[in-house]
């Protein structure tokens, strides 16, 4: 077993005398009670924590005074003998000390191996007065997700009911939402949308606990895991202690370079030993911001793409080690997602029949008063456009090609609307988009949505040109008439002529 050198923070509530606390011996002040060498439980709570019962002295018990202690089973010096004076001045003399100078004392008289009794899940040891230590099994706890082990107890026996207090970091991931035509950004929240090519803002929030003080070394480390349709920027990483920005004492490890996250995870942000930070304390809040790029593998719609982080931190100071090499518990995973959308412009003719031979373009109006092209994608006919990986916003489609013989249609604006729930809990991933829409600004257009896909469709219906009436054409006829009858007319006139002439 390990060398145990510290105390995790997790205090126990005692019965009889304060956590940590060496009891009055007999050695150092009387008492009036009469002291019995009865019998006493010491009571497991119910939970996951296994705990180790350590007999270190024997003895009779009268109040909070303890008297003719003898060796326990785990105690340094031989079973059953007296314990010299010597060795209760030294433990009465850091009944002033801290918690853990307290234990560097008691443990040089206690060997912890070979516990008298292991206990857990509201079991009860029946215990001799004495003074025993209590402590977490090594490794109970592995694999305990939002756990740590319990502070080390030391107890004279009237009867005793364990009674841990948690303290562990706690962790939160969370994104910020944009909308680019509005100019409004949200507060840290778990869902957004955003267009393809778009930088992404994240954050990673854990709080250091409320035993922190209990430990020498203590690791802190945050693990990310994106999905394939977001790409992470390591030049844009923060870390802030209390809102103050740090640039050391950290690493940032990327998973793509390495490959050796255990976690597979797009990157790591390592504090070896947070005790190297000036100014850290219990309850400090340790951020990292950072931003990833919305690339063209995206997943659209509901299903959305995910980015989930947890916090890994120590969690055993009785570990000599501590730090890095030392024992770690880790929170849960913490989620957030991001949404992206796609428009789909079918052209038809007045007969709601494909139309070939136009073109467009999809714009989006943004905040200053500029507009940016979404990248359009033709079906073989060219017949339907599809503009992927959009966000709410308000677009104008513009055509710049009209087939032959038909009419252009004048430019539509349309807003695209997408409700998210802004706290993701337990529900399904498909379910955190709950709503979207395309409306109406002007132009001719009736948005469809599909919530699933994530699309809006519509026709874009383009109307034939007309044939016009020409001028001047019955003006002709009548020459031809009238033409036609004068030289008929010159013609008999000629005749006549000649036949009058020849008598």
């Amino acid at each position: 077993m390990k060398k145990m050198k510290k105390v995790m923070a997790l205090l126990l509530s005692l019965v009889m005398v304060l956590a940590m606390s060496v009891v009055a011996f007999a050695g150092e002040a009387g008492s009036s009670a009469a002291a019995t060498s009865g019998t006493y439980t010491i009571t497991a709570p119910a939970g996951s924590h296994k705990y180790e019962i350590y007999q270190i002295f024997t003895g009779d018990l009268a109040g909070t005074v303890l008297s003719n202690l003898k060796w326990g089973v785990n105690g340094s010096g031989t079973l059953g003998e007296a314990v010299s004076q010597d060795v209760i001045n030294k433990l009465t003399a850091v009944n002033t000390k801290s918690d853990t100078e307290k234990l560097e004392v008691i443990k040089k008289y206690a060997k912890l191996s070979n516990p008298v009794d292991t206990i857990t899940k509201g079991a009860t040891y029946t215990a001799d007065a004495g003074y025993y230590l209590i402590k977490d099994q090594d490794d109970s706890l592995a694999g305990e997700e939002g756990e740590s082990y319990t502070l080390y107890i030391v107890e004279v026996v009237g009867n005793v009911t364990i009674s841990p207090k948690s303290a562990v970091p706690s962790f939160e991931k969370k994104i910020k939402d944009t909308n680019d035509t509005t100019g409004v950004t949200s507060d840290w929240q778990d869902s957004a949308d955003y267009d393809i090519g778009d930088r992404i803002p994240f954050q990673l929030k854990g709080t250091v606990a409320d035993n922190y003080d209990k430990y020498d070394k203590y690791y802190f480390a945050f693990h990310d895991v994106e999905e394939e349709g977001l790409a992470f920027d390591e030049s844009t990483v923060v870390v802030k202690v209390d809102g103050n920005v740090i640039t050391s004492g950290y690493s940032v490890v990327d998973g793509s370079e390495t490959g050796k996250n255990v976690e597979k995870c797009t990157f790591e942000v390592k504090f070896t030993d947070l005790k190297q930070i000036s100014g850290v304390h219990a309850g400090s809040v340790i951020t990292v911001e950072y931003e990833s790029v919305l690339t063209k593998d995206a997943v659209l719609g509901e299903h959305g793409n995910v980015n989930k982080a947890k916090l890994q931190f120590s969690n055993n100071p009785n570990d000599s080690q501590g730090g890095e090499n030392g024992p770690t518990g880790e929170t849960p995973w913490d989620n957030v997602i991001v949404f992206t959308y796609k428009v789909e412009i079918n052209k038809v003719n007045e007969n709601s029949q494909p139309l070939s031979g136009a073109e467009f373009t999809l714009s989006k109006k943004l905040v200053d008063g500029t507009t940016k092209d979404i990248t359009v994608v033709k079906n073989t006919a060219g017949t339907s456009f599809t503009f992927s990986g959009l966000d709410d916003g308000e677009y104008i489609l513009t055509e710049t090609k009209t087939p032959s013989r038909y009419n252009t249609i004048s430019p539509i604006t349309f807003i695209v609307t997408a409700d998210h729930d802004i706290t993701w809990e337990k529900q399904n991933r498909d379910a955190v988009l709950t709503k979207m829409s395309g409306n109406k600004v002007n132009g001719e257009i009736d948005l469809t949505a599909n919530k699933a896909e994530g699309s809006l469709s519509a026709d874009v219906v383009n109307k034939s040109g007309s044939t016009l009436p020409t001028t001047g054409g019955m003006g002709t006829t009548i020459f031809y008439v009238v033409g036609s009858i004068l030289v008929l007319g010159a013609a008999i006139l000629l005749i006549t002529k000649k036949r009058m002439s020849a008598r």
